[in-house]
């Protein structure tokens, strides 16, 4: 009979953190553009501050494919011909995978 008082507790606490819980909402828009004879997936990841994530197809690694160019300066240009804004350079980062992240300035 002691043990009724803390699930009642349990159950309080879980019932008001589902009501509390925002639900994911934020729909992913993901823009293709073809760069320097690759593809690029464009997706803006965060809205504070603005983000966009840039995605290379690789093309299943074909080695009959074009030939490689720089990715980082495929990667603003991908972002730029996506959103329509210029990406802060300094903001830019690569992550293990090769996807980049930039902030963009839309003046």
């Amino acid at each position: 009979m002691k043990l009724r008082p803390a699930l009642l507790a349990v159950a309080a606490l879980a019932s008001s953190a589902a009501l509390f819980a925002s639900p994911i909402s934020a729909k992913e828009e993901t823009k293709s553009v073809f760069v320097m004879s690759r593809t690029w997936a464009v997706t803006q990841v965060s809205d504070a501050p603005v983000v966009y994530r840039a995605t290379r197809d690789n093309n299943n690694l074909n080695p009959f494919g074009p030939p490689p160019r720089l990715r980082t300066v495929q990667a603003i240009a991908a972002i730029q011909q996506a959103t329509g804004c210029k990406p802060i350079v300094a903001s830019m980062y690569q992550n293990i995978s090769g996807q980049f992240f930039s902030q963009v300035s839309c003046n």
